[in-house]
């Protein structure tokens, strides 16, 4: 089935030839008339993924607890800006609000609310979620209307849907992956004629065969550096947590999915949510280079239980029936544990800041 991003595209390529896989990507998710994120609500059942706050109340409880944290290791500043960059149906913040406005009033009253959402659809959504909050929350198209100040930013699966650049091991070197138009007018991958920079390919590990496809993501790092030189001018921190790998190394992990069904990326254009992992040792270098201070970067399942999920869990479920605390255990289990179907391991979290404080779960700066 093809759809009508499929031929909006398939016509750009046949006036102006092939396309660049960020290109692609980037007319996947945010096409004015076609992107999925322009006409889609992905998130829950209904949708096409569910993310971690709509698996349990535990996952945004535990974020609102890390804010908590950070705001005191930070002094206690007034007039923080609390930012979500990318806040999905407004769950994530309506559940760290619960735990701010509990164990911080200070924090929840002096504070500001801000949700970066390009998308007019997933606002409104928000809206309904967050009503109890009224006029503290702001929505922005961008990370850079949200006004100066002591800033504390949560990012979750954002970064995965930043576009990234593919290139292909030929026997002249790293070309350019594009997206092309077969002999039956097919969307399909070929390889351009950019070349890579051998200064970004993994220095510690041997040139892979030919076929094998190295990722860079400009658009990511450019983001982080915005995020970064925020927290350099007015201080805080900021929580990235996303799916990915924490060294540099080489593979295809360009993936779309629909109806919570792994797709071919070049099947559905528009209809498929369309992600790649994240190279957290690429953010982390970048956010270094930047001179914020990385505060570390660890698998979600040991930032959640160094945060006290468990205890938290046991808390939720007392003096409840049977199968909620089932539920509240299966909940933890899928948030924190290893293996396939949870996303412990898979998902990492890392944070930054400035100036340089200690914020646990993280080790201590040196």
């Amino acid at each position: 089935m093809t759809t009508a991003l499929a031929r909006k595209i398939k016509s750009l390529i046949l006036t102006n030839g092939p396309i660049s896989v960020t290109d692609f990507f980037a007319l996947c998710l945010a096409d004015p008339e076609h992107g999925y994120y322009k006409t889609r609500n992905p998130f829950g059942r209904a949708g096409d993924f569910v993310t971690a706050p709509e698996i349990s109340q535990l996952f945004g409880e535990m974020i609102g607890v890390f804010m908590v944290v950070a705001w005191q290791r930070h002094g206690e500043p007034k007039n923080v800006r609390l930012v979500e960059i990318g806040p999905g149906r407004g769950t994530m913040m309506a559940d760290m609000l619960r735990v701010v406005a509990r164990i911080a009033p200070a924090l929840y009253e002096t504070a500001s609310l801000h949700l970066v959402e390009t998308s007019a659809f997933l606002q409104n959504v928000q809206r309904e979620t967050l009503s109890a909050h009224g006029d503290k929350i702001h929505w922005h198209e961008s990370f850079d209307e949200v006004p100066e100040g002591f800033t504390l930013i949560a990012a979750n699966e954002l970064f995965d849907a930043i576009p990234i650049r593919q290139f292909i091991r030929t026997a002249t070197g790293f070309r350019e992956r594009m997206v092309g138009l077969d002999s039956d007018g097919e969307l399909c991958f070929a390889a351009g004629v950019a070349t890579l920079d051998p200064a970004l390919l993994p220095q510690r590990q041997e040139l892979p065969p030919e076929g094998t496809i190295f990722e860079v993501s400009p658009a990511r790092q450019s983001v982080l550096v915005t995020l970064c030189q925020r927290l350099l001018k007015c201080g805080g921190s900021a929580l990235v947590i996303d799916y990915g790998h924490m060294v540099t190394g080489y593979g295809d992990t360009l993936q779309a999915v629909l109806a919570h069904q792994f797709d071919p990326p070049l099947a559905h254009p528009g209809m498929a949510d369309l992600t790649s992992h994240v190279d957290f040792e690429n953010l982390a270098r970048t956010a270094m280079a930047t001179g914020v201070q990385v505060n570390g970067c660890m698998h979600q399942g040991d930032f959640l239980v160094g945060l006290g999920i468990e205890d938290r869990a046991a808390s939720l479920g007392r003096g409840k029936d049977d199968k909620t605390q089932a539920d509240i255990i299966q909940a933890v289990e899928r948030l924190a544990g290893a293996g396939e179907g949870r996303m412990g391991e898979l998902f990492k979290v890392m944070a930054f800041s400035s100036p340089t404080v200690a914020l646990p779960p993280f080790k201590a700066p040196n």
